[in-house]
């Protein structure tokens, strides 16, 4: 594509800060140290987890960066960023979360792959762009459409970028059109990450934020979009990050018996502490985070010190001096709350957390009962264990 280019090695990589924790070098998975999410609601862009599948693509030309929306249209056209940049803004506050949060904790119940995150694949920014449901419009598709005028009831969204799984070819995904012309869905055409241009591990120059729905779908490096009627047929739609049972292994699976995942389920962590702990007895405080996906508020987040005998509830948080109502417009609903409750740790325990949203969902007790051979959607209760030390005391 003129003006953006993937590169074929990892030697013009951008620069990350050092305090990252990297799961992987080439390509590039990293997330921050847990602690770091709840020093603020919206995360830094440094500390916003990095989630590649390739070099990272470079700009060589702004000006001759352009869109292709094709597909079942009537009349296919490049999209330049000047036509972009016309259509009204939009800022949306969304979380978004890698499929494979916490999928180390879930291997140690039963091996799985994938890249080995810890609870910070996870990052709440406030994404700044046009919505993909005004950009169809100028294409003949009115809004809030379940099929095109031709026949199109999927969009695609095609990378610049090359994966080994795509055989060297672009990474690619796709969401229902019904989704992409809701203007209320807050699907983005992002240029703006927390008030900034988005940088390049972020999909410089143009990147999809759909909210709500786990981090796959958001493709980075915009370079086409394709109207199609059927869902993308890309390894990533078709050949991962699917929900299969306990009782699929790499023997028996059959990729095409589930459907690919889109929102992400209720979930929460505790981030104020690490997985072991060595703590004096008396007062602890517990900070961490819960969302969920599709626009469900958190309505609930317990703490428990025993274990999960007992329980006593979190505040939870969102903007600085308004008091967040999970199903309130003057809350982000596509944006995770932290949480926060002191309690008095006398001895060696478990504290584990557990987040409820507002249709009812709670996060299961372990991960024993949802573990698949991928190891995504580990949304199990919480652990972290605390080691009370009285030699200072």
């Amino acid at each position: 594509m003129p003006g953006l280019r993937a590169p074929s090695d990892y030697s013009q990589e951008p620069p990350r800060h050092p305090a990252l924790l990297v799961n992987s070098k080439e390509p590039f998975n990293a997330e921050p140290h847990r602690s770091a999410l709840v020093s603020s609601y919206v995360t830094p862009v440094e500390f916003f987890y990095k989630r590649n599948h390739g070099p990272v693509p470079v700009v060589d030309d702004i000006d001759k960066y352009s869109v292709s929306i094709r597909g079942l249209i009537e009349h296919p056209k490049e999209l330049y960023m000047k036509d972009i940049l016309k259509l009204p803004k939009y800022a949306i506050a969304a979380t978004l979360q890698c499929a494979g949060n916490r999928r180390t904790a879930m291997s140690k119940t039963r091996k799985v792959r994938g890249v080995g995150w810890d609870i910070s694949a996870i990052g709440n920014a406030v994404w700044g762009g046009a919505k993909l449901a005004d950009v169809l419009e100028l294409f003949g598709i009115p809004k809030s459409s379940n099929k095109s005028p031709c026949g199109g009831r999927h969009v695609e969204f095609i990378s610049i970028d090359r994966c080994k799984e795509e055989n060297g070819g672009p990474y690619k995904s796709s969401i229902p059109l019904s989704q992409a012309t809701n203007p209320e869905a807050d699907v983005l055409l992002a240029y703006e990450m927390n008030g900034e241009t988005l940088n390049r591990d972020h999909g410089y120059p143009l990147r999809v934020i759909v909210p709500g729905v786990i981090g796959a779908r958001s493709v980075k490096w915009l370079d086409s979009i394709n109207i199609i009627a059927e869902e993308c047929q890309g390894f990533f739609t078709q050949k991962d990050y699917k929900m299969f049972p306990p009782s699929v292994n790499w023997d028996n699976i059959d990729w095409s018996t589930r459907r690919p995942q889109m929102d992400f389920p209720v979930q929460s962590a505790i981030c104020s502490l690490d997985d072991v702990n060595n703590v004096k007895p008396g007062k602890i405080n517990i900070k961490g985070y819960a969302v969920s996906g599709g626009g469900r508020g958190i309505e609930r987040v317990d703490v428990s010190i025993d274990g999960g005998k007992t329980w006593v509830e979190a505040s939870k948080s969102q903007k600085a001096g308004i008091p967040y109502i999970s199903d309130d417009t003057s809350s982000d609903k596509w944006a995770w709350v932290l949480f926060e409750a002191e309690v008095d740790v006398p001895e060696t325990t478990e504290i584990v957390a557990k987040a409820v949203d507002i249709a009812g969902n709670v996060q299961p007790e372990n991960a024993e009962v949802i573990w698949n051979l991928r190891g995504i959607l580990n949304t199990s209760w919480h652990r972290v264990n605390v080691q009370i030390s009285h030699s200072n005391l």
